[in-house]
């Protein structure tokens, strides 16, 4: 746990959330700044900083990242139509927050480029 990381403190229940999914590694939450009528977080237990610190122990957690997304977005109801999954990586991807994390968006059409 890195103690100034919010999504730490997140994880840790310092912070409460209201979770639409939670288990022993990962934890998903509606964003504060939703970009879509759907905007959830999803983010590991375990404090990564972003995709590029991941390592192959962090195999199994982000396969089952990954094997979790989409039972996610049937939860939050966006399976049928579809969702978009996003990773933003260090300043220039836009990540704000340096605690690796998934933002699933829908309930809208997506337009390509992102922006």
């Amino acid at each position: 746990m890195q103690q100034d990381c919010i999504f730490c403190k997140i994880a840790n229940k310092t912070i409460p959330v209201n979770a639409v999914y939670e288990d022993e590694q990962i934890i998903a939450f509606p964003d504060i700044n939703p970009a879509a009528p759907v905007h959830l977080l999803l983010i590991p237990k375990k404090h990564i900083a972003n995709i590029l610190e991941a390592s192959s122990e962090d195999a199994a957690l982000l396969e089952h990242i990954m094997t979790t997304i989409p039972k996610i977005a049937a939860i939050a109801g966006l399976a049928e139509d579809g969702f978009r999954t996003v990773i933003n990586t260090k300043d220039n991807g836009g990540q704000t927050v340096y605690h690796l994390h998934f933002h699933i968006l829908g309930g809208r059409f997506m337009t390509w480029p992102p922006g």
